[in-house]
């Protein structure tokens, strides 16, 4: 595709395409920190821009809904890529990643967690189990990610240059290494998904309702708090809320997929760089530029 018809796709869609590259910073414990950069138009203040980084080893398929602008819903994001997307004040979605998926020319098939029916572009939410990060944009922002329906996938939130709380969300562990048996959900011998207790037993204990349908009664379980102890920052259960839900105002995100909550993470906003940690910026630029000219296999550009 030439770049101006690479241009005016973008433009039509909502997305920016980009390219980044990971690197170690002494600064941080081993942490590869994203450095993205993107031709883009300048944004209005009315929009959040979310940036979509898989840091997995294997493609994921991530699913959005609403997902107008979010390319239709779904797509593809093979291992070290990363896409910008613009959504307007007002979106409330949930954005997850689907895995062991194949889809013809056509954008038809399956997938082996998450799937959306048998579409690429997701118009439904994902089949349980699902790690879910979830928002509503505001003029002050809420969002989580939540362990509610299970655990197929490692997902982070970071905002990146907003103003209040802006604390990191997510699970970085991977619950499929520690999933108890019961809950598992395995192909061919291996666990690919943790099920959730109440998608298990379906009792109004473990699922939070009947006389259990309020945050007095329903309390963590042997399998929230399991999962709890895991990601401390993500929703184990419905009435998890003062650990799990977060607020920040006029800012963008980061949403990655098997990365670290304490990973530095970058985007462009208004055609800066913005990152989620100031600490050794100036530095960061410098060895980002160093990188575009020393290690140009690195580079991913689509």
């Amino acid at each position: 595709m030439h770049e101006a018809e690479r241009a005016a796709r973008a433009k039509k869609d909502g997305t920016s395409q980009c390219a980044f590259a990971a690197t170690a910073d002494s600064n941080y414990d081993f942490i590869s920190v994203v450095m993205a950069f993107c031709h883009r138009p300048k944004m209005m203040q009315s929009t959040r821009v979310f940036t979509i980084v898989n840091y997995c080893q294997e493609t994921i398929w991530p699913g959005v809904t609403p997902g107008d602008n979010f390319n239709g819903g779904g797509f593809e994001l093979k291992s070290g890529q990363s896409i910008v997307f613009e959504a307007p004040v007002g979106w409330s979605g949930r954005i997850w990643g689907r895995t062991g998926c194949n889809f013809d020319k056509n954008g038809k098939g399956s997938c082996k967690t998450g799937p959306c029916g048998t579409s690429l572009k997701c118009t439904a939410s994902g089949e349980t189990p699902a790690s879910l990060a979830e928002f509503t944009l505001a003029a002050l922002d809420f969002y989580d990610v939540s362990l509610v329906d299970g655990f197929n996938v490692p997902i982070t939130v970071t905002p990146i240059n907003g103003k209040g709380n802006c604390s990191s969300s997510g699970c970085d562990e991977d619950l499929r290494n520690t999933c108890p048996s019961e809950l598992a959900v395995k192909s061919n011998g291996k666990v690919i998904a943790c099920r959730s207790a109440c998608d298990v037993f379906s009792t109004d204990e473990y699922c939070c309702r009947g006389v259990y349908g309020n945050p007095v009664v329903c309390q963590p379980t042997y399998y929230s708090k399991k999962f709890k102890e895991a990601c401390p920052t993500a929703y184990s259960y419905a009435y998890d809320d003062p650990t799990s839900i977060f607020t920040c105002s006029g800012t963008d995100y980061t949403v990655a997929f098997c990365s670290s909550r304490k990973q530095a993470v970058c985007t462009y906003h208004d055609n800066k760089l913005a990152c989620s940690a100031s600490k050794g910026l100036k530095l960061l630029i410098t060895r980002w530029w160093a990188l575009v000219f020393a290690m140009p296999p690195l580079l991913t550009f689509w």
